[in-house]
């Protein structure tokens, strides 16, 4: 299960992205003159203070900087050097939420720059080490956050490179932590996109088993019996025919000759119900296809010996 100091960090991960802040340390920052669309020469110039200020040591002042050369001019030369500069810097100084959302930039912005792979790769770690619970701040955290967070932020994972791997593991998460809180269409929806759009991937074959047993535990819990049941049913046989190696292939079998005694016990039950109000050919018609579905077992000698009887 998921802790709920974890999700609020995942909260603040989420309010970071209305503020990439550097620190305060910005009191001898350069005048800058013009708006965005000022000349390449001005952030060229403005991306100068900020490494000159980096050399120095001076981190909070390079990241403000770099943080507003690359606010300002986004398309300048420079631009994705300097927000993954940035980035760089708070990750150096404490503030790993705030350098995510940094590297999210660079990664949705420049992503034929040459720092895009290297930026991605800082965006999932922090990630993790977010929802594995090993990033500290200085917040006081309430216990009281909405799962919703944590979706955004692995939605933001998963968008910033649909064809990796990361994508799938974010995609996967999205529909566990949905399956967690019991919101049964949504977690279903999400594990069917995990397969639909990441065959290959290593997750797909458990999103489709998963799948099913959810609407195994609905149909149990009397949620539209039937029609869970069919589509359990419907999940298990396609699991077999795309992941016949996988691990859950024995307890997909298992299963799936589970439903069909379910299926055979419930013509049974019609077939004795007919048979109390003494309409003999409906019996008779489902102790028939009870004997057809099972070939042996007490289910077909049940149902053999009350054809018998009726006739």
């Amino acid at each position: 299960m998921i802790h709920l100091p974890r999700l609020a960090l995942f909260s603040a991960f989420i309010s970071s992205f209305a503020l990439i802040s550097c620190g305060n340390d910005t009191d001898d920052t350069p005048p800058l003159l013009g708006l965005v669309n000022a000349s390449s020469g001005r952030a060229h110039e403005l991306y100068q203070y900020a490494q000159t200020a980096d050399q120095a040591g001076k981190s909070k002042k390079a990241c403000a900087l770099y943080k507003k050369m690359a606010d300002r001019y986004p398309t300048a030369h420079d631009a994705a050097a300097a927000r993954f500069r940035q980035a760089q810097l708070q990750e150096q100084l404490g503030k790993p939420l705030e350098a995510f959302t940094a590297y999210s930039d660079v990664v949705n912005r420049y992503q034929n720059s040459g720092l895009y792979s290297q930026a991605l790769a800082r965006e999932n770690a922090i990630a993790e080490d977010a929802f594995a619970g090993r990033i500290k701040t200085g917040l006081i955290f309430s216990r009281n956050v909405d799962y919703s967070d944590m979706i955004k932020i692995l939605e933001t994972l998963r968008d910033s490179a649909p064809q990796s791997k990361n994508a799938a593991r974010a995609q996967f998460r999205i529909a566990e932590i949905y399956q967690q809180h019991e919101k049964i269409p949504l977690a279903i929806k999400e594990y069917k996109k995990l397969v639909e759009d990441w065959p290959d991937d290593s997750q797909a074959h458990e999103a489709q088993y998963r799948t099913g047993m959810i609407l195994l535990e609905e149909a149990r819990k009397g949620n539209q019996d039937s029609g869970n049941l069919d589509r359990a049913r419907e999940v298990f046989d396609d699991y077999l025919n795309f992941f016949p190696d996988k691990p859950r292939t024995a307890e997909v079998k298992k299963q799936l000759d589970l439903l069909k005694n379910q299926d055979v016990q419930r013509s049974l039950d019609v077939a004795k119900f007919y048979q109390r109000k003494g309409d003999i050919e409906s019996a008779r018609f489902y102790y028939q296809e009870v004997m057809k579905k099972h070939g042996s077992g007490s289910l077909h000698d049940q149902a053999k010996a009350a054809l018998e009887k009726l006739k």
